[in-house]
């Protein structure tokens, strides 16, 4: 059979794809070629709040609700409050290379958290998200026409699925009264499949089918701090940092072979073998000052080096893991947080920029992302209770070079819950 002259040849003819196992591969995710690399598109530990605000999470520091991307900012919360936070992720992708266009959407579950006094200022967090995607489908055709008088009209299929997940347990102290620190473990666990099929049509070939399947799990820690300073009456300088360790995510990859009709599908292999994937370390640093409960603005930055981690190989292609790097600026602002008379006055306004380095480099050439967020909080029946939207609009990769550009609009919808327990009231 002729050689594939490269597998992105092939992703750009997303439009192409006709209904295989529809059932299995139309529940993504994510939908983006790039997951066909390393351990797939990488999720982000973002709420609807700071998704809105650009993505920051390490100098930020609120009561109003759980900043789950950098835990030590939990002493902050009310000693009584027990909190919650339920969100939903939907991503709409359109494609485009220098050829073909399509577009995509997937809804996904984008985490579920809760949140916990145990002492004083002291607090534990509970939670699950997605870690990484994987959502691609391509289809090709033969062209070859030696191919296609001896066995019929061919076409190529390629998709993958499925999720790495995380879900973790931490905990923050308050030091003192400048200082909080916290710690969370997280397991990760899931699976993701690749497929190749290849279909034969009106000939004596049967249709086969080939891919392989990984099922990884294991555990990392992430340390958390958070500094906080008055400089002058009503402003609040706040310091952070995380840093998750690197870990190793054991499992087994079974890799298999059927070929079948019709009427009949045999077997011819499948083969079961341990193997595992290396998951770098992360830096995320970040600042943000704050007036009051009137507005607050933030900077971070993150890094995780990728290029020691080992991947499965992709046949055909120049992919080299890199560096992954990120900056993120945002703001927050609420016109009056106790006006009665106007109900919008109350609502949280949120808008942030992002810069990210993926950790995917193509032929040489790296896959960068860029965006721009918008978010707003709106309150429901008590004073930290909101339903709380973002929205993330910007673009991924390049259409120059057999490569794809995304342009997307992602969105975050999500229920915060803020409720004081374990109060008696004076009076029944």
């Amino acid at each position: 059979m002729k050689a594939r002259k490269s597998i992105l040849l092939a992703i750009v003819a997303l439009l192409s794809f006709q209904s295989v196992s529809a059932q299995e591969i139309d529940a993504l995710g994510t939908f983006t070629p790039y997951s066909l690399f390393g351990v797939g598109d990488l999720h982000g530990s973002n709420s609807a709040i700071t998704l809105g605000m650009g993505g920051i999470g390490m100098g930020v520091r609120n009561p109003a609700y759980i900043n789950f991307k950098n835990i030590a900012s939990l002493t902050e919360r009310d000693t009584l409050a027990f909190m919650f936070d339920l969100g939903v992720h939907s991503k709409n992708m359109y494609l485009k290379d220098q050829n073909t266009k399509s577009a995509y959407n997937t809804v996904n579950i984008n985490n579920f958290v809760f949140s916990f006094p145990v002492y004083d200022k002291h607090a534990m967090v509970v939670g699950i998200m997605p870690y990484s995607n994987m959502g691609y489908k391509f289809t090709t055709d033969e062209t070859d026409p030696v191919l296609i008088s001896k066995y019929g009209n061919i076409q190529y299929f390629k998709y993958g699925t499925g999720s790495i997940n995380q879900a973790f347990v931490g905990g923050a102290v308050k030091i003192n009264k400048y200082l909080s620190a916290g710690l969370k473990g997280i397991y990760y666990f899931g699976s993701q499949t690749t497929h190749s099929d290849v279909y034969f049509y009106g000939g004596s070939m049967r249709t086969m089918e080939t891919g392989w399947k990984f099922s990884p799990h294991g555990f990392s820690l992430e340390a958390a701090l958070q500094g906080t300073y008055k400089p002058a009456e009503d402003y609040t300088i706040t310091a952070g940092a995380v840093y998750r360790t690197k870990n190793k995510l054991n499992g087994s990859t079974t890799r298999y072979a059927f070929v079948y009709d019709s009427e009949v599908r045999d077997t011819v292999a499948f083969n079961k073998t341990v193997s595992n994937i290396y998951i770098p370390s992360a830096l995320s640093l970040g600042v943000s000052l704050r007036k009051g409960e009137k507005w607050m603005a933030g900077i971070d930055y993150e890094r995780q080096d990728w290029t020691k981690a080992e991947f499965k190989n992709t046949v055909g292609v120049g992919y080299k893991a890199q560096a992954a790097q990120s900056i993120r600026t945002g703001i927050e602002f609420v016109p009056n947080r106790y006006d009665i008379r106007y109900y919008y006055k109350r609502m949280t306004y949120r808008a942030g920029f992002h810069y990210d380095k993926t950790y995917v480099n193509l032929d040489g050439k790296s896959i960068n992302q860029i965006g721009f967020t918008l978010g707003v909080s709106l309150p429901v029946y008590r004073l930290n209770n909101s339903f709380n939207i973002a929205v993330d609009f910007g673009q991924r990769g390049s259409a120059t070079g057999n490569l794809v550009k995304e342009n997307y609009v992602n969105f975050i919808f999500s229920l915060s819950l803020h409720d004081i327990w374990f109060v008696k009231p004076k009076y029944q």
